[in-house]
């Protein structure tokens, strides 16, 4: 299956548009496994087990794995979900951007050693910084095109003025992702849940493409005006939340309140649909 056919899968059987960032940090974590960086894979491992039938997606932070010496144990984490949860992809979020060579590398450990089904990707070093991504048939790649970070105003809401129209950068990156650049359907785009507004904007510019949504929860971006903004019946979206469900407990319950939380983060986004 393709990322796509998965997510559409996923999705449909799960009835969510939710997914699950897996940013693991050893100082938050509960109980005995606190302060402990080699109880990584295990705290994860529980938590895709209790949201596995709630979740569109998962999204683990590769930073948060090598800022601890886990890359080995994210490794373990990508073979237990998809032994545990065969139809729900992978995205590897790791913000790549580099051209040539050094891109070929980052597309093979992003595929070929973690096994990840898409993976993030920065554009602004152009289209040869995305390629090597594109020729593992099947996988997906989102673009950084309108962020939730307050910061993304430096750069993504300048006018380009040599451009045709005149359009903002982030509206630029997502003519491109729409158009020249999606050359086997693969790409999609992140687009933050505290900027609304710009998610109708990028709908309109793509109308297609899925849109990978972080912000939602500990970022404080709406979940309402989230899935109003971005979702259609033919083009997925796919909302994360990573610190409201990962700590929604301190104590040894953390993987039940981890489930109670997404439903809770499901149900709120499906009841948010409209037909268009």
């Amino acid at each position: 299956m393709t990322f796509l056919d998965m997510l559409a899968t996923a999705q449909r059987q799960n009835q969510s548009m939710l997914c699950v960032g897996l940013d693991p940090e050893p100082s938050r974590f509960p109980g005995a496994l606190k302060g402990d960086a080699n109880k990584i894979y295990d705290f994860c491992a529980r938590l895709v087990d209790a949201t596995a039938d709630l979740v569109i997606a998962f999204k683990p932070q590769i930073a948060y794995f090598a800022a601890h010496r886990a890359e080995g144990q994210l490794e373990r984490l990508m073979e237990h979900m998809r032994r545990m949860a065969p139809g729900v992809p992978i995205i590897l979020d790791a913000k790549r951007g580099d051209i040539g060579s050094t891109a070929q590398q980052y597309a093979k450990e992003a595929f070929e050693r973690y096994g990840a089904d898409a993976v993030t990707l920065s554009p602004f070093m152009g289209f040869d910084s995305v390629q090597p991504y594109l020729t593992y048939e099947g996988k997906g790649a989102f673009l950084l095109c309108r962020t939730s970070n307050p910061g993304g105003d430096d750069l993504q809401s300048q006018r380009l003025q040599s451009v045709e129209g005149q359009p903002l950068l982030y509206e630029h990156v997502a003519r491109l992702a729409q158009g020249p650049w999606n050359l086997n359907g693969q790409l999609g785009l992140v687009v933050g849940a505290t900027y609304p507004a710009e998610i109708e904007r990028v709908r309109v510019v793509a109308p297609h493409m899925p849109l990978l949504i972080p912000g939602v929860g500990a970022q404080g971006g709406d979940a309402v005006a989230t899935v109003r903004a971005g979702w259609r019946p033919d083009a997925p979206i796919i909302v994360n939340s990573s610190r409201a469900i990962l700590y929604a407990s301190s104590g040894d319950d953390f993987a039940e309140a981890a489930r109670r939380e997404a439903i809770k983060t499901r149900d709120v986004l499906e009841a948010a649909k409209t037909p268009i």
